[in-house]
């Protein structure tokens, strides 16, 4: 296992990228990698603040004979997803992310990677370091706590920014400029119960779901992969077995599609049971055929719970789970293949007094967003949950008619002798965001190729590192003229 990440090229950010990779960093424990930017800055003599959303603001000047260019904004935010294998031990608060070369990739052992949006990161601080660019005014924003909440750039205020054009390095496909995103709205569901003691003439089961791909709820929800918190109620809607359910744990981050889900119930026969879900293991595996290729489903005998959740509730909620929309609600048709409004079911969890829901809504429609937040809200409710729809942001409408747009274009096809694609996301990109705070700024987003954010198979690819480094590098230079 090769973990000299400082051997690949450029070697500036893949040195920057194997620091990151051994700070911890996972939303909300940002402190170390805040530190690490501060005094890099100071180390560079480079103007810094950190601002009250805890961002890390650091202020390059420009190259002689360059002061007369735009300046530029390098944007990337400063946190990542923590998600690992069941099977894998590891502390994201305190364990540096095993990362290593698997041939012409990057990737990590059991856990994300963090090249979402570690890369990113490291490409600034390259800049910020190599006093042998051309370049003009150029300011770098590290913003918090992007991956539950884009705290960083919701909290950011205006009058700290000065430049005109900002780059967010936030994509994941090089090649392509991103000019547009979704805006999102988050659904937090609620059942409240009093448990009651588990009764006897049962035995005590684990329903397990586990080996789907999951992946970014915004980015992978087009691929139609299966949702685990969906798969496992939708067993429990058409067993023909009595079941009282005791517990619950499906799902992770709001922002993930859940690649795994558990229930501890109490069945008349587990024999019965598990052969039950054996079959039906068998119609999920040929109904997700060419998408997904490892779906495990099984039921395990277990240690009888003490109590269970009251049978109402238990049965409410899973009509609720399957009658709620989820996925891809509609596709885009001003683009085509993009999706436009969707939703993820991302966490189903229960604690001895209520049963907790997080659904990630997702459109470039704001209208549409919110009409989608009534329908959600509008099914839990009728099931005796209370829904609170929180965290609404907009997206960011694109403009074809932009100077940096036309400049990078022109740039990537002067390097590279072909246009590169240019693209919205069905995902929340920071820029909607930063955008509606400093409405004049010119936004672009791009990247490296990084394969399954989100999840502990991401991986970035080498060789698209080394030409994202170099078209940055090529459109800083070639920044337009103020």
């Amino acid at each position: 296992m090769d973990k000299n990440l400082k051997s690949l090229k450029p070697a500036l950010v893949w040195k920057h990228f194997s620091e990151i990779v051994n700070i911890p960093r996972p939303s909300h424990h940002e402190e170390k990698i805040r530190e690490y930017v501060v005094e890099f800055a100071k180390a560079h003599n480079l103007e810094y603040k950190v601002d009250d959303a805890c961002n890390v603001y650091v202020r390059k000047p420009a190259t002689p004979g360059y002061e007369n260019r735009m300046g530029v904004i390098l944007q990337a935010h400063l946190d990542m997803v923590p998600q690992k294998n069941n099977d894998k031990v590891f502390d994201f608060e305190n364990d540096p992310i095993e990362a290593y070369i698997d041939g012409e990739w990057v990737t990590a052992n059991g856990t994300t990677l963090g090249a979402d949006n570690g890369i990113g990161a490291a490409a600034i601080l390259a800049v910020l370091e190599d006093n042998t660019l051309e370049h003009g005014e150029v300011e770098a924003l590290f913003t918090a706590t992007e991956e539950t909440g884009m705290d960083g750039a919701f909290g950011l205020k205006a009058g700290l920014l000065k430049g005109d054009i900002l780059l967010n390095l936030d994509s994941e496909t090089e090649g392509e400029l991103y000019v547009g995103c979704a805006g999102g709205l988050d659904a937090n569901i609620t059942f409240n119960y009093t448990a009651e003691p588990a009764p006897a003439g049962y035995e005590a089961v684990t329903l397990t779901v586990k080996g789907l791909k999951g992946g970014h709820s915004g980015i992978q929800i087009g691929y139609q992969r299966g949702n685990a918190n969906r798969l496992l109620f939708r067993f429990l809607r058409q067993t023909s077995q009595e079941w009282l359910l005791s517990s619950v744990d499906g799902g992770g981050l709001r922002n993930a599609i859940p690649r795994e889900a558990t229930a501890v119930l109490l069945v008349k026969s587990a024999a019965e049971f598990a052969a039950e879900v054996a079959e039906y293991e068998k119609k999920i595996v040929a109904e997700f055929d060419g998408i997904e290729d490892s779906i495990s489903i099984f039921a395990e005998s277990c240690p009888m719970p003490a109590e269970i959740i009251p049978s109402a509730v238990a049965q409410s909620l899973s009509k609720a789970v399957i009658g709620a929309p989820d996925g891809v609600i509609r596709m885009s048709v001003a683009m085509e293949g993009l999706v436009q409004t969707s939703t993820n079911m991302a966490r189903v969890v229960s604690d001895g007094k209520t049963i907790r829901l997080q659904c990630l809504l997702r459109s470039s429609m704001n209208s549409e967003k919110e009409a989608l937040g009534e329908a959600i809200k509008s099914v839990f409710e009728l099931a005796g949950a209370t829904v609170e729809l929180s965290g609404s942001y907009d997206g960011w409408n694109p403009n074809m008619q932009s100077p940096i747009l036309h400049a990078m274009k022109a740039s990537y096809n002067a390097l590279y002798g072909k246009e590169p694609a240019v693209m919205a996301i069905h995902a929340g990109l920071e820029c909607g965001i930063i955008g509606g705070t400093y409405p004049n700024l010119d936004m672009i987003s791009f990247g490296p190729t990084i394969c399954y954010p989100h999840s502990p198979d991401e991986k970035v690819e080498i060789a698209s590192v080394a030409k994202f480094y170099e078209f940055l590098l090529d459109t800083l230079k070639n920044a337009p003229v103020k």
